[in-house]
């Protein structure tokens, strides 16, 4: 079974989210930007913050401009901040070695910090326009019930997943939308949880037709966030978000006292991600905000103890 095209693109012409960055007058850099900002994180907490940062920095140039710590500044709550980092060395990037200039080739953005195969199609598709599959977690389960009957996509696999959404892809100049129409259905209404079968605009779906068979796979388990390393990540770099100079250690250690060896493990982290600098007289700092700061050393107190791992934050 296939997806009709000339059916989701009608659907999508008036039942597409008004997003801020499908705008007919949004660059290339700019959403190049909503894909990093949209990565594990909900549009809704996305736009206000993609719209200060694109009128802030609307191109790669004013980006790179910017200090490491105005940009995990500008950051605020989307989480994972070393996606902000990753940001700032792709806008240095284009800035020195493209003219200013996103690419426009899948091969040429794939060598770009921070930019994996998902963002570099998803850049060539939508900024440009071009006929490539662009595959994510909404676009696999789509396609698994519409095409193949299943009600999830299971474990990923790039080259079948390509090729699954290649074969879709209309062969026309409809292609770019039909991509992101592709993207939409699944994310408001063939949803993983609750799909809402009875308003989906194809006419035909290999899953409806067997009667909706259950999952053959265990559910994920939800992530949760409290208590993890990623929340005292968020904590700390709360504290150096907010100060315009280095804290003192015991600044930072008052954010979590339930667990201080996952704190000082926090901390070592951030040195370690390069998100945070350590000053010669021991005190801490947002990335490029140290005074004389030396290489990064491990935040624990002298205990004996290593600090461990790098959690994503």
């Amino acid at each position: 079974m296939s997806i009709k095209s000339a059916e989701l693109v009608d659907w999508y012409s008036h039942a597409r989210r008004d997003l801020p960055w499908r705008d007919p007058d949004v660059t290339a850099w700019q959403i190049l930007v909503s894909e990093f900002m949209l990565q594990q994180t909900p549009v809704a907490r996305v736009a206000p913050i993609w719209l200060d940062w694109v009128a802030r920095w609307p191109t790669p140039s004013a980006t790179a401009a910017a200090s490491a710590a105005d940009v995990l500044r500008a950051w605020g709550k989307l989480g994972y901040p070393r996606r902000a980092k990753r940001l700032h060395e792709c806008a240095i990037a284009i800035a020195t070695e493209h003219g200013d200039q996103v690419p426009d080739d899948v091969e040429v953005l794939l060598t770009l910090p921070g930019i994996g195969a998902y963002t570099a199609r998803a850049v060539a598709c939508f900024a440009y326009r071009q006929s490539v599959p662009v595959v994510d977690t909404n676009v696999r389960r789509v396609v698994a019930r519409a095409v193949h009957g299943l009600a999830d996509a299971g474990n990923p696999s790039a080259t079948r997943d390509l090729a699954d959404v290649t074969a879709l892809l209309p062969d026309d100049e409809t292609a770019p939308v039909f991509s992101a129409a592709l993207m939409e259905l699944g994310a408001t209404v063939c949803t993983a949880r609750s799909p809402k079968c009875g308003i989906c605009p194809l006419s035909a779906c290999a899953w409806r037709a067997a009667g909706h068979p259950a999952a053959t796979t265990a559910p994920r388990p939800s992530q949760k966030y409290a208590g993890t390393d990623r929340q005292v990540r968020g904590r700390l770099l709360d504290v150096l978000r907010a100060s315009s100079a280095p804290v003192v250690r015991e600044r930072l250690d008052v954010v979590w006292l339930t667990d201080t060896a996952q704190r000082d493990r926090a901390l070592d982290s951030l040195l370690v991600d390069g998100l945070v600098e350590q000053t010669a007289d021991g005190r801490f700092a947002l990335a490029g905000e140290g005074d004389d700061t030396g290489p990064p050393t491990p935040a624990t107190k002298p205990s004996g103890r290593s600090g461990g791992g790098s959690p994503t934050a």
